[in-house]
Parts: C-alpha cells; sequence; structure tokens
C-alpha cells in the first residue's frame, strides 16, 4: 500500500488551494475527490439545462430536523462549489475578526486577527486574479497592496445604478471578481464576458476557479496524484486514538484504503461533519475530533434573499456582477447593528424563473417572462448569520446528513431588504415591483441553498469549545487538519470562498513547515 505524505480530501476553495501551495514541495501528495471532472460542452451555457434541468446538480439526499428528504444544491465536482460560484471573492472585514453585537444575537471573535490573515488575502488575490479597485469602499480593510487585476467595467445600466447610488449618498464599488479577463486586450482575454457565469460552470475555463488555478497547476508535479469518483466515507486512528492513519473510500463500487502521514479534510462544511462524526471510535464515540460535542454544530450559510427589482427602463446588461455597496454592512438608518451586503449577481432570464418558481410561472406566457427579464436588475442581499449550538448536522439512521437549521438574525435581514426597497424610487426602479428570487435553489426549501455553508468544526484556542486550534489541526489528534469553511466560528456578511482559499495558503505555510520544506522552497520550486 502507497503511503503518502499529505492526503487531501476533497478539491474545492480550501483542498484545491491547499494542493496548489504543497505541490512544489516534492512531498508525495494524494486528492480525493468525490466527484468526476464537470464536462465540458455547450451545457454549461444552456440556462434550461442549469436552471430549470439541475445539470450539474449532484445526487445526494440530506434530510431536515424532521426527517423531511431534500435535494442539497451541491456540486461534487473537481474544484467543489466553485466550479458554478459567482467569483466574488470578498475579504472579511476587519472587524469581522473581533467579537460583534448583532441584533440577533454575538458573532464571535476568532482566534487570529485580521491582519494574521492579510498576506494571505494578498496571496489568494494574486493566485486567483482577482479584479478590483481598492480606496471605493468605506467598510474595505486595510490592505498590503492593490488588487492584480483592474476592476471589471461597469455595463451602462450598472453605472447609472451606481451613479444613482453615489448620488443618494452611498459608496458603490466595483465588485472584486475572481475572472480571467483582459478587457485592454479582448481578442487575447480568456473570458468573453458573457452573461453565463453566476450559477453556471464555464467551458472556457475562464472563472477564477479551484480547479484551474489549485487542481490543475497541483497535478503537473509528479509527486501529485488525484483519485476522482472517491468519497471518503471514514477515517480510521492508530490505536492510542491520537492519529488518523487511514482514508478509507468509496471508489467505483469498492472500498479502498489509503495511508497518510497528515490528512486534511475540505469536504464542504456538512460533508466534513458528516465524515468526521462516521468515523467513531472507542477513542472517539462521539466522532472523530468530537471530544467537546462541537463536531456539527454552529452551522451557517448566511441569511440570503435574491431579489428582483424592475427598472423603468431596460437593462441590456450582460455581465451585471460587477457592483456591491457595504453601506448598511455594520448600521442602518435607525438600527445600531449590523444589516450586511448588497451586490448585484449574474443577470436574470426567463428561463431561470421556470426552474425557481415553475409553479407560479407554469401558466405564465413566454412573452411576459421575457418581459420582466428585460427590466429586471438582480441584487443579491446578505445578512450574517450567526453560530448557534442547534444549528447542527448529525447523522441520520441511514448516515446521511441531517441538518437543523432555524434563522438566527432575521430582522436584520429584513431591515436590509427594506431598505434596498426604499431606495428604488431614487435608482430608477419600480419601487413596488421587489421581488424574491431563489436564484441558487431548485425550490423554496431554505436549507437546501449550501452554497455559503460554514461553521461546523470552528477553530479556537480552547478545546472545550472548539474543534480545531488555529491552524486548523484538531484538537485530539496529531495529524488532521480541516481547511474548508467548516473553520469559520462566524461568517461575516461577505462570500466566504476567498477567506477559504487564502487560510489554506495560511495552513499550507504551517504544514510545509511541519513536513520540513519551507514556504520560499516550495515556491522556488
Amino acid at each position: 500500500m502507497n503511503i503518502y505524505d499529505v492526503i487531501i480530501v476533497g478539491t474545492g476553495a480550501g483542498g484545491g488551494t491547499l494542493a496548489a501551495k504543497l505541490a512544489s514541495s516534492g512531498k508525495k501528495i494524494l486528492l480525493l475527490e468525490r466527484g468526476p471532472w464537470l464536462p465540458r460542452e455547450p451545457d454549461n451555457w444552456d440556462t434550461g439545462a442549469v436552471f430549470v434541468d439541475g445539470r450539474y446538480i449532484s445526487p445526494d439526499i440530506w434530510y431536515d430536523h424532521k426527517g423531511k428528504a431534500f435535494q442539497p444544491q451541491v456540486h461534487y465536482y473537481v474544484g467543489g462549489a466553485t466550479k458554478l460560484y459567482g467569483a466574488a471573492l470578498y475579504r472579511l472585514r476587519e472587524k469581522d475578526f473581533g467579537e460583534i453585537q448583532h441584533h440577533g444575537g454575538l458573532s464571535p471573535a476568532w482566534p487570529i486577527s485580521y491582519a494574521d490573515m492579510e498576506p494571505y488575502y494578498t496571496a489568494a488575490e494574486q493566485m486567483y486574479q482577482v479584479h478590483g479597485s481598492r480606496g471605493e469602499d468605506p467598510t474595505e480593510p486595510p490592505t498590503s497592496g492593490p488588487y492584480p487585476f483592474p476592476a471589471v467595467a461597469h455595463e451602462p445600466r450598472i453605472q447609472q445604478l451606481s451613479d444613482d447610488l453615489a448620488a443618494a449618498g452611498l459608496h458603490p464599488f466595483h465588485a472584486p471578481c475572481g475572472v480571467r479577463l483582459n478587457e485592454a486586450n479582448r481578442p487575447y482575454s480568456i473570458c468573453v464576458k458573457c452573461g453565463h457565469c453566476d450559477g453556471f460552470p464555464c467551458p472556457l475555463h475562464a472563472k477564477s476557479d479551484a480547479e484551474v488555478f489549485g487542481v490543475r497547476p497541483a497535478l503537473t508535479q509528479p509527486n501529485v496524484e488525484m483519485l476522482t469518483n472517491a468519497e471518503a466515507v471514514r477515517l480510521e486512528t492508530d490505536a492510542t486514538g491520537r492519529s488518523v492513519t487511514t482514508v478509507v473510500v468509496e471508489h467505483e463500487g469498492q472500498e479502498e484504503r489509503y495511508q497518510g502521514h497528515i490528512i486534511v479534510v475540505s469536504c464542504g462544511a456538512a460533508n466534513t461533519a458528516k465524515l468526521l462524526l462516521s468515523s467513531a471510535t472507542d477513542k472517539h464515540p462521539n466522532g472523530l475530533a468530537n471530544g467537546s460535542d462541537q463536531v456539527g454544530r454552529n452551522y451557517m450559510f448566511h441569511d440570503s434573499q435574491a431579489v428582483l427589482a424592475l427598472s423603468r427602463e431596460p437593462n441590456p446588461t450582460v455581465f451585471q456582477k460587477t457592483l456591491g455597496v457595504n453601506d448598511f454592512y455594520f448600521s442602518g438608518p435607525d438600527f445600531d447593528y449590523p444589516l450586511g451586503n448588497i451586490q448585484m449577481i449574474g443577470k436574470s432570464e426567463a428561463e431561470m424563473y421556470r426552474g425557481e418558481k415553475p409553479l407560479e410561472t407554469k401558466l405564465a406566457p413566454s412573452f411576459s417572462l421575457r418581459d420582466i427579464a428585460s427590466h429586471a436588475v438582480d441584487f443579491w442581499l446578505s445578512t450574517e448569520d450567526l453560530p448557534m449550538p442547534d444549528n447542527r448536522v448529525t447523522l441520520a439512521p441511514d448516515g446521511r446528513v441531517r441538518l437543523a437549521y432555524s434563522p438566527s438574525n432575521k430582522t436584520a435581514a429584513d431591515r436590509l431588504y427594506h431598505q434596498l426597497k426604499s431606495m428604488l424610487k431614487h435608482l430608477g426602479m419600480h419601487e413596488d415591483h421587489l421581488t424574491h428570487r431563489f436564484a441558487y435553489m431548485k425550490t423554496d426549501i431554505p436549507i437546501a441553498g449550501v452554497a455559503h455553508q460554514a461553521g461546523t468544526c470552528r477553530f479556537g484556542n480552547d478545546p472545550e469549545t472548539s474543534v480545531l486550534d488555529a491552524d486548523c489541526k484538531a484538537h485530539e489528534l496529531d495529524n488532521l487538519y480541516v481547511v474548508d469553511t467548516s473553520f469559520f466560528p462566524s461568517i461575516g456578511a461577505v462570500n466566504p470562498a476567498l477567506t477559504a482559499m487564502a487560510n489554506a495558503l495560511r495552513v499550507g505555510d504551517h504544514l510545509l513547515e511541519r513536513l520540513g520544506a519551507s514556504a520560499a522552497t516550495a515556491t522556488a520550486a
């Protein structure tokens, strides 16, 4: 049996980034990916295939707290959830790393500071070729350098929206976008700035995802291997229970076993918790690394709302996801508590409405839906979801994920929605025509939308109240690490992908030192 220096379970924002970081160390590395390579095909850009037929939603069944089955909107592919994400690569705000009082409760402090993470945010922005503009967002945290690429330009209707927001006294900014775009030299640009980015796979590999910038570069090194269609189902330890020795995998209908000196789990917050809970032993009767009873608890996924405003004039925008507003991130008018982030999402299309709201649109004529889409301006509102112990992942009797969840900060989310609605008449919109969209959900089951899931293996300094230490190593095991968004003790109100990427680079430096390969040596190699 081959014994690897490092086994990384999962190839998304955390695992894929870590693979690229460690690849040039010369150490023997195995990547285990539950899914296949996402096929590059015409359906990648087909709205009906993606939003109506759910072409890329992976077949999986989870249960809610009542035991009712639902299909989560998960994507098991090389690159994980980043294959269909909107590539909005935000840093958490500096204050997000400290304790913040919300209307709905407390957002706890992290065991590291923003200053600890800042160099890795910068490195992640470089790695994932983030486009943006410093100095526009008043909540922007301190940075050690500019974005590596200029901001993606607004199209005329979004530029008008930005101007109207500024005229209203707000501070709109160019959203940080991870796309392989060269607007100064479009004939040589990989990204064509199409309307099928947010929520779609990209057949051009023009999206800055973990397959393109993590896994593929890692696999160019002879010491890195990857096994696809390989679901990790259990971790086994030595007799002391202090070290993981083996990853048990279901691969093409067979059970296979892989041994490693360091095991890194990056399956997504729910499935990472599932794997640890499924790995209970006599030494770890409540699940691996779960002496604190915190594995699976504090599940968060943002209180998000995809909303559609109808513009008085047509909105011919193609690439819409270029603008954000954080003026209400830490407080709102007559409200001393944080509200959250407002940003654009991908431009809606008539066919999407049939996929998102099949019953409501069943009898609607196609021309009416096309008319709505032609005037739609689409917003994504994100309010911080607070960690609550009873919002948790446990195992159902059949071993699948059972997810109990109740909203934690609803008053703030409602106020953010009404704040946007109150501004519409100043933004060239019909103020009474603001409707909810469920852009990433096939059904109305709120917990099915798991794109921003986090928090089930929080890190901290106290083994009694956390699963991982500040290096994201399990308190109770000598060689088990977690680098997906499971480690978040709080989630802030911006997209979590860049923080997962930056943290993977941070943990990567720690692992290189542990492996006896300095970061400088690995980078030079």
